[in-house]
């Protein structure tokens, strides 16, 4: 009699455990992954953000006949103008990547064709795309729940809101002139939407104003309404806002460095000048590519580390936070072009454009971990954590 309590109870013991324990081992794995996007590839590579094994490439402009023959006369000598000269003779097919939530929908800028795409991981399919205002697409930002995607449409001097289920334009804000990179808070509350100038404009002092606003526009998330408009006076390229809303770190148009910038005060706070290689020393203003000098900006996780691509010198700089002192100059491939930071906090990837490949560095021991080949023009690094059945083998 004692034997059979005991079993039973050994038996309800093992049904509890296995009941308690089963959400958790039935749970989808996930992978960290990097999503690279080849802009004149016009293709995105997968990579694990910890064993930087590749997984997939997507084809995300398999669509380009069919979009070319939708498009009307301005619309074609629009794509031109593009490759002429943001393209240095070759179409924009992928400026930047989101990816939702649930990690299973990629979100795709297509500058030369002016439209975002959104594409299924797992089977490469397209599900839906959209123009923009304009003529041309260009940084994103998804908001925490998923269902507002921003686009700045450079062109049309506005940041475009789409419905992410449907690809529906539901708002157009009003910003700078060619706006650029866009942020949420930490809190999701506020939008914060950067514009660099009419970067195709001569690149002469003198001519400065013609390249128009440049302005860090402030956004309320929910009503779509301009709270703020503050002007720099000069091109903002990649920046990040700090959890407080108050500190920003920003790379200017022609700076090679960054600077501290305090939002509640509108002024600058700490100027950071970093090296220039001897190359770099010999370039005329003019030769900037699109008037930046350091482009691709990206913290570590809790906020002490910077990574800042020294675009014109061929290097990441990583730097301490608050004090703002350089670790190191790590070199890298040919004119990094953006730096993001792995889900885990440990790297920073740098897409090189020039030389089509990703430097790895990591922030507590800054050096190059690895270099990993990808597509033609890698520029937009974005790295999210998806499930594992999206990824091919």
């Amino acid at each position: 009699m004692r034997k059979r309590f005991r079993r039973s109870a050994a038996l309800a013991a093992t049904a509890a455990l296995v009941f308690t324990l089963s959400p958790a081992a039935h749970a989808d794995p996930t992978r960290d992954v990097m999503f690279v996007g080849n802009n004149w590839d016009g293709t995105v590579d997968v990579i694990d953000a910890r064993t930087f094994e590749k997984y997939q490439r997507i084809d995300v402009a398999g669509d380009l006949d069919e979009r070319m023959a939708e498009m009307r006369l301005d619309q074609r000598i629009a794509m031109r103008v593009i490759r002429e000269t943001a393209g240095e003779g070759h179409d924009q097919l992928v400026d930047d990547i989101m990816v939702s939530p649930d990690g299973r929908t990629m979100y795709v800028s297509r500058p030369s064709l002016g439209d975002v795409a959104a594409f299924d991981i797992a089977t490469g399919d397209a599900l839906w795309h959209r123009r923009v205002d304009g003529y041309r697409s260009d940084h994103m930002a998804l908001s925490p729940d998923g269902t507002r995607l921003l686009v700045s449409a450079t062109t049309a001097d506005v940041l475009n809101v789409l419905d992410t289920a449907t690809g529906e334009v539901i708002a157009a804000v009003p910003t700078g002139d060619f706006p650029h990179e866009n942020r949420y808070s930490a809190d999701g509350e506020t939008i914060y939407n950067a514009s660099i100038g009419n970067v195709i404009a001569p690149d002469s002092e003198l001519l400065d104003p013609l390249k128009g606003k440049r302005e860090l526009t402030v956004i309320d998330a929910e009503t779509l309404e301009v709270e703020q408009v503050i002007d720099f006076g000069v091109g903002i390229r990649p920046f990040v806002v700090l959890p407080d809303d108050r500190t920003m770190y920003a790379q200017l148009s022609f700076h090679n460095g960054l600077i501290e910038y305090d939002l509640a005060e509108q002024r600058r706070t700490r100027t950071v000048h970093l090296p220039l290689s001897d190359e770099a020393k010999e370039m005329k203003r003019r030769d900037y590519p699109l008037d930046s000098a350091h482009h691709g900006l990206a913290m570590n996780n809790d906020n002490t580390k910077i990574c800042n691509a020294g675009t014109i010198s061929d290097y990441a700089a990583i730097l301490s936070v608050p004090s703002l002192t350089v670790d190191a100059i790590v070199e890298t491939g040919d004119k990094p072009y953006w730096a993001a930071t792995t889900p885990d906090g440990r790297y920073c990837f740098l897409s090189n454009s020039d030389s089509d490949d990703i430097s790895v560095v990591s922030y507590d021991d800054p050096t190059e971990v690895t270099r990993i080949p990808v597509g033609d023009h890698p520029q937009r690094v974005r790295g999210y954590t998806v499930p594992a059945d999206v990824l091919s083998s």
